[in-house]
């Protein structure tokens, strides 16, 4: 079991709200051209990084309005070794990049902090493959020779823990939670799921949730579900599972859509925000222990001021 679960205030009583989809808004809001669907790319200008600090400052202003905590995941989703060689940048490019991405919310964190508001960073991961088909699967051993240099670099900032997005298998979520074992970091695992409730590898999440637990002692801070529309895992919420508990975040898409037919859509689809929110309200109401929310693919701020206000109604 980690030893630094006592760093965050999420698994103490504090709900924390926390941003929505970053990369579809740049995309089909702004018009922002998004290699790779990689927005810490954006950091390399003074524009690009001024855009991504209005996002934030934005989704801080309702967690403020709210009188809620506020989570900042840093923009490394696309950060790791593979994508930034697939981007052009260096090793020690990618580096700073990271670095850079921590940086920029320093004092973000301080003015929440000295508003009274709880503030937590993320340094967040992502696959290493796909994060909608996985094409290839590592053992544990080699996702965490992989992500290893990432969550290193990121350990070695001011983060309060790291947090792996949209993952596909359970192997390469073990390997992360080993990784940041090794480098003293608090971890949190994402999973992304299929319209029937199961990851893309097939797995049920209970199943995944347990094999990565089996395989850490436990280590891993807390799991999440991301990526995913509430109405796809409603179902496999089974009352009284003990993995259930296990749940604290969540960051659904807007889109009730496959993650396939997301993949090959050329426009938005964003949902209906106040239907969101009542949906979230009643999953706040099933799962107490949820103290992280956020959105994810075609959420935007409309949608995070929805689900603060319902859940603050929960």
């Amino acid at each position: 079991m980690s030893l630094y679960r006592d760093r965050l205030p999420q698994l103490h009583g504090t709900k924390l709200l926390t941003d929505s989809g970053l990369e579809t808004t740049l995309v089909f809001h702004d018009g922002i051209e998004l290699p790779q669907f990689a927005s810490f790319d954006l950091l390399r200008s003074r524009e690009g990084k001024a855009r991504i600090e209005r996002y934030y400052r934005e989704h801080a202003d309702i967690a403020k309005r709210h009188g809620l905590g506020f989570l900042l995941e840093t923009v490394t989703w696309r950060a790791s070794p593979d994508w930034g060689a697939k981007l052009g940048y260096s090793r020690q490019a990618l580096q700073v990049a990271n670095e850079e991405a921590v940086e920029m919310f320093l004092p973000l964190r301080d003015e929440l902090e000295a508003s009274g508001i709880t503030a937590v960073i993320s340094g967040n991961l992502g696959p290493r493959g796909d994060g909608y088909n996985p094409d290839s699967f590592m053992s544990a051993d080699e996702a965490r020779d992989y992500h290893s240099w990432q969550v290193g670099v990121l350990a070695r900032q001011p983060v309060d823990m790291i947090s792996a997005f949209t993952m596909t298998y359970a192997n390469e979520a073990t390997g992360i939670v080993q990784a940041a074992k090794e480098h003293g970091v608090p971890a949190v695992i994402s999973f992304t799921l299929e319209t029937d409730g199961r990851l893309p590898s097939g797995q049920p999440l209970g199943d995944a949730i347990g094999e990565v637990d089996d395989a850490t002692d436990g280590y891993a801070a807390y799991f999440m579900i991301n990526c995913a529309h509430p109405d796809h895992f409603d179902a496999i919420l089974t009352p009284g599972a003990a993995w259930i508990d296990r749940i604290h975040g969540l960051r659904a898409n807007a889109s009730r859509r496959s993650h396939a037919e997301l993949d090959a859509s050329t426009e938005l689809d964003d949902g209906n925000p106040v239907e969101l929110g009542t949906q979230y309200r009643a999953l706040v109401r099933r799962l107490p222990g949820l103290s992280v929310l956020g959105g994810c693919c075609g959420t935007d701020h409309r949608h995070v001021e929805a689900i603060a206000m319902q859940c603050l109604a929960a």
